[in-house]
């Protein structure tokens, strides 16, 4: 009568033993993956070489022309008795003359411009580590998982191997043996649906990381803690004053500003010095003069107002950014608010009183006074608020990234 029960002890300890509790043997941390991405990741190398770009703009605008030299050689032919024929040529230098203001415009847009590339690559950086943050508590959360999986899974070993024994001796019914093998098997497949949810969250990590962090690599942290933030107006008044994507928007403008002013300027007339000889066999002639360009058929009309549309349509998208975040700031925050107090109603009060129910069950069920069904659903019931309490502090962490990827405070 003894073997049943034993054989069905060994088989749920098998099945234990087939998903062993996962080894935190990394020392991989957010900070530590977080400057790993910064100096690995080629998207953001790409990001710096844009900024460099900008930087070689800013140096070619601040750039004076340079002179143009025409040579010219021949000879002269005599048209009329007594004249001298022989070799002749001609050198002339042209200096244009760079247009004070013009000069300080081109430079002022082309700051603009590098204050706008340098905003979008701290814009393009801080989005990148938000996704890393979250793909990292990702990470945490699927190993909380796991491990709450792996506990449900030893304990319907247990309950099955002890439910085997009292069906064998008689004093259960058939049906709780069935009902403690599904459970046994709803456990090893959400054990074996979490190792793979790691594997995959893994893979998502690594990829914003980039392809120099090892394979086979494990992340170091928990998600157990209920981080404070300021005030929503403490908030909304440091990303108006630090977000990268409205200093773009803003710099944009300037730009486009200047860029205006500089096509306006070009309408004035353009002056450059002219030196100039010429010699032939008799004569050497030299002249120093004032070359003019007048825009007489060219005004400019249509780069003009080109330039004063740009300026338009930055000015719209800054406006437009600057609403869209303020919304975005408003609902990550009220998601802040609403996730902290479900982790601090699961933590103080539900979680405590279903681990407590199940622990009543599970007494009553030992002295025959509740069936094997009650005591499941005081199980189930405890697992949903555990798992709740697990899928609520990746919420409070994913709020407070959005948070901190708006707020961007350096």
């Amino acid at each position: 009568m003894l073997f049943k029960p034993l054989m069905a002890f060994a088989l749920a300890a098998a099945a234990c033993a087939a998903w062993p509790a996962p080894v935190d043997n990394s020392n991989w941390s957010l900070p530590v993956l977080r400057e790993f991405a910064r100096a690995n990741h080629p998207s953001l190398a790409a990001a710096r070489s844009q900024v460099e770009a900008g930087r070689a703009q800013l140096v070619g605008a601040g750039a004076y022309p340079n002179p143009e030299v025409e040579f010219l050689a021949g000879r002269t032919r005599a048209r009329v008795p007594g004249a001298a024929a022989g070799a002749a040529h001609g050198v002339s230098v042209l200096q244009r003359i760079d247009n004070p203001w013009q000069r300080d415009a081109r430079i002022a847009a082309a700051r603009f411009g590098l204050e706008s590339r340098e905003a979008e690559a701290r814009a393009f950086e801080n989005d990148l580590l938000a996704r890393l943050d979250q793909r990292y508590f990702d990470t945490l959360r699927r190993q909380a998982e796991l491990r709450a999986a792996l506990e449900d899974l030893e304990l319907a070993a247990t309950i099955r191997s002890k439910v085997a024994v009292r069906v064998d001796t008689g004093e259960a019914p058939r049906y709780e043996l069935i009902k403690a093998d599904t459970e046994l098997l709803n456990a090893q497949k959400t054990a074996e649906s979490a190792r793979l949810r790691i594997a995959q969250a893994k893979a998502g990590l690594r990829a914003l990381v980039g392809p120099a962090l090892p394979e086979d690599f494990g992340v170091d942290g928990s998600l157990v803690g209920n981080p404070v933030m300021p005030d929503f107006e403490f908030l909304r008044d440091e990303m108006l004053a630090s977000n990268p994507e409205l200093q773009r928007g803003a710099a944009e403008m300037r730009r486009a500003e200047r860029q205006l002013e500089l096509e306006r300027l070009r309408r004035q007339p353009d002056v450059a010095l002219k030196v100039a000889e010429e010699r032939d066999s008799e004569i050497r002639d030299t002249r120093v003069g004032v070359v003019v360009t007048v825009p007489l058929w060219d005004r400019r009309k249509g780069p003009v107002a080109e330039a004063g549309a740009l300026l338009a349509r930055s000015r719209s998208e800054l406006a437009g950014q600057e609403l869209g975040l303020l919304q975005a700031l408003e609902g990550a925050y009220r998601q802040y608010e609403i996730a902290r107090n479900q982790v601090n109603a699961l933590e103080t009060g539900i979680l405590r009183e279903a681990e407590a129910a199940m622990k009543v069950a599970e007494a009553a069920y030992r002295f025959g006074e509740r069936g094997i069904l009650d005591y499941l659903d005081a199980q189930r019931v405890f697992r949903a608020a555990r798992n709740e309490l697990i899928a609520a502090r990746y919420e409070l962490r994913l709020a407070i990234i959005e948070i901190e990827r708006l707020r961007a405070a350096p």
